[in-house]
Parts: C-alpha cells; structure tokens; sequence
C-alpha cells in the first residue's frame, strides 16, 4: 500500500490535521456541521459535558456527550470549497494511519448531519419549515474534480433536472441522502431536492447592483417536478456535503431551517427561534 505524501495529507507538528488542528482522538462517530462558528455553541448548550474545544480559522469544533452519545460539532463556513476541506480532512482523521501515512485496512463510516439554514422556492414551504434534503443538486464546480459512483436512479434524476434547467452556466451533480438518517431523523419533515449554489447573491437569483447572467433562477428551479419530487430550496453546502460523504463512505443528511421565502420575498422576523427549534429536534432523533 503506497503512502500519502506529506504534500498530499498535511498533518501539523502535533500530529493534528492541517485545517481542522484536530488529532483523530478528538472526533466522535457522530458529526453535526454547521456553517456559522458561533452556532456550534448553540448546539452543544444543550449537551451534558463537554470534553474539547478546538478552533482555527473558520472551523470551530466542540466534542461532548448527551446521555452516552458522544457528539463533534463542527463549522465549516461558507460554501462547498470549505465543504471540500472538512469532508477530506474529517475521512482522513478516522480512516488514515497518521503515523504511516496509509490507509487503513478497515474503514470507518461516519454519521454526519448538517444544521443549515436556507430559502424555499415553493410556495407551500413556509417560512419556520425544518425541512430535509433528500437529495443534493450541485450548481458549483465541486464534483467537477472527483469521480464519483452514482445510482442509476441519482443519475436519471440529473438528465430530468439538466433537461428542465438547460442554461444554468454549470454542471450540475445529484447525491442522494442517507436512507438511514432519513428514517431515523427526518421520518416526518418535509422533504424535497435542495439546490446547492456556488454564491448567495447572483447564484441564488438575487440581484442587487451587479447585472444577473442568468435570469429567473428561482421560477426555473421552482417549476420542475418528476415524480413528485421538486427543487425545494437554495443553500451553499448541501450538496458537496453529500456527494463527498458518498465518496468516501460516510452517511450524510441536511437539516434546514427556511428562513426566507423566495417566491414570496419574506425573511423571518425570528429567525434564532426556527434554528433553536431544529437544533433541539434533531438532537432528540440523533440520541433517540
């Protein structure tokens, strides 16, 4: 077995990995990301002890316990780059000898759910609305530099989406979620496509002073359909957060709380509550 190059994998001089500067002790099995540093400590405020407290750059990390259930949450910032650190970094702390700069001869699976926040481009996915991604639609350049091993069904699904939406200056990609967090945490939420951009403004549909190249971004996505299944809403990450979980061999779901309602052009006036609420539900599920 050939060993990773110190150019390929760096690892820091007290063995932590590169960006992250954690060590492969520090992460539990299971992984909330979330995008905004000082989220995490929203989320682990609701844990019984915690254990580590870790931080460089825009990736802030908290292990802990609730109950027996050890828990990492970890930010990632903005967008599927940062996606692309984090998923490669997270791989390499639980499935490469750090010592021998191999990969290991078993390989570990991690359990990891996104806490996100996004927009809704149906109308009948309000504002307050804890929605789950049961797939991941790649508008950015991500998985332009990976192969990747899709279902007959996930790439069916992507010819029906690139027919609909022919001029989007991308190539698309779809990833399905993780059937198993599905059943376990988002058994009863809505479910739906959700749209991953490669920016928020433009990308996104959003015009303020710059001239848009693409025009009616959210009526497009918003009017596709097939079997039941629509574009339901616009975020940053999920996406990349998918197809690198499926990989590598890792299990992958997106929780979103809407905070803005495209169609209607409505943003919430209690935001902080909505995220509170999807926090406390999905921790529940998680340690259920």
């Amino acid at each position: 077995m050939s060993k990773i190059s110190e150019a390929d994998l760096i690892i820091n001089e007290d063995g932590s990995i590169y960006h992250l500067n954690l060590l492969p002790e520090d992460i539990a099995d299971t992984v909330i990301t979330v995008g905004d540093p000082d989220r995490v400590g929203e989320v682990t405020k609701h844990f019984d002890s915690i254990e580590l407290k870790k931080g460089k750059r825009e990736f802030k990390t908290q292990t802990g316990y609730i109950g027996k259930k050890r828990i990492t949450v970890l930010s990632t910032g903005i967008g599927t780059d940062n996606i692309d650190i984090v998923f490669n970094e997270l791989d390499a702390l639980v499935n490469i000898d750090f010592d021998t700069r191999e990969v290991k001869k078993e390989l570990k699976s991690l359990e990891i759910i996104r806490f996100g926040t996004s927009g809704s481009v149906q109308e009948n996915i309000e504002v307050g609305t804890i929605l789950a991604s049961s797939y991941g639609l790649g508008l950015d350049a991500l998985m332009n530099y990976y192969e990747a091993d899709n279902s007959i069904e996930e790439q069916y699904l992507l010819q029906k989406i690139t027919s609909h939406l022919p001029n989007l200056n991308a190539q698309p990609y779809l990833t399905a979620a993780s059937k198993e967090l599905l059943e376990k945490i988002a058994f009863d939420m809505p479910q739906g496509i959700t749209a991953t951009a490669p920016g928020f403004y433009a990308p996104q549909g959003r015009k303020v002073r710059a001239q848009l190249k693409v025009d009616n971004l959210i009526e497009k996505i918003n009017s596709f359909e097939h079997q039941n299944l629509k574009i339901t809403n616009l975020e940053m990450e999920t996406a990349g957060i998918y197809a690198l979980a499926n990989a590598l061999g890792h299990k992958a779901l997106s929780v979103n709380a809407i905070l803005a309602q495209r169609l209607k052009l409505k943003f919430a006036s209690n935001p902080q509550q909505i995220v509170d609420k999807m926090i406390k539900t999905v921790l529940e599920r998680v340690c259920g």
